[in-house]
């Protein structure tokens, strides 16, 4: 398992300039990281920038408070696809679901799917900081039932991040076929190898060379 390949690297300040992100895609191509995750402004760049590798362009949508209106969520994921996105990771609506108005939360992924559809994958961001358990399952369930590809832990804007009770209750509910992805507060190797261990599939991270070049040089025998 080489644990690179699992990282989405991640660049999404509000103040990062167009250097940040030159340095963001020359570190994701040496590496050869999963994706970089920037946000919607730096897509059809990183997108040039990437092309003929292996290396996928992620953006956010309805980030990060996730209170933008459906149709401006799928308007965001169509354009980021245009321009080059091949993964976007959504914020769900989180006051309608704590509202209980789950026929909400649904049409919302439901509408970021279908502009995706056969175009990037799409991960939904539940925010569990946010949520209580009961919540998070409610919303693991319907991000599988509107098509998503992934569960997503957190924005690292509000609260809190990823913690390894909420991605284990994550990967219970949804099952073995859809992506689990930890985000927030995952600084270092230990806490990316523990996220895998509790069932993440992906990690997003901001740390990632320095998790891959302390994974190369653990000698304990690999995560």
């Amino acid at each position: 398992m080489n644990i690179n390949k699992m990282i989405d690297h991640t660049l999404l300040k509000p103040g990062a300039d167009e250097q940040a992100l030159m340095r963001l895609i020359e570190e994701a191509k040496k590496y050869e990281f999963a994706s970089v995750c920037v946000n919607p402004y730096w897509v059809a760049k990183a997108s040039k920038e990437l092309a003929g590798t292996s290396v996928e362009v992620c953006t956010v949508i309805g980030f990060p408070l996730g209170a933008s209106t459906t149709a401006t969520k799928a308007f965001e994921a169509a354009d980021a696809i245009k321009n080059g996105a091949t993964e976007v990771d959504m914020v769900i609506n989180v006051g309608a679901l704590k509202s209980g108005d789950e026929e909400t939360v649904l049409k919302d992924i439901e509408a970021v799917v279908l502009a995706a559809k056969g175009k990037a994958l799409v991960k939904v961001i539940l925010e569990n900081c946010l949520l209580t358990d009961r919540e998070i399952v409610i919303a693991s369930k319907l991000s599988v039932q509107a098509g998503a590809d992934f569960v997503k832990t957190s924005t690292g804007f509000s609260t809190g991040g990823a913690t390894i009770k909420d991605i284990a209750l994550m990967r219970k509910t949804v099952g073995p076929n859809i992506g689990v992805k930890a985000s927030g507060g995952v600084r270092n190797a230990e806490d990316a190898k523990a996220m895998i261990h509790a069932g993440a599939s992906r990690v997003g991270a901001s740390s990632s060379v320095a998790i891959v070049d302390a994974t190369i040089n653990d000698t304990t025998g690999g995560y």
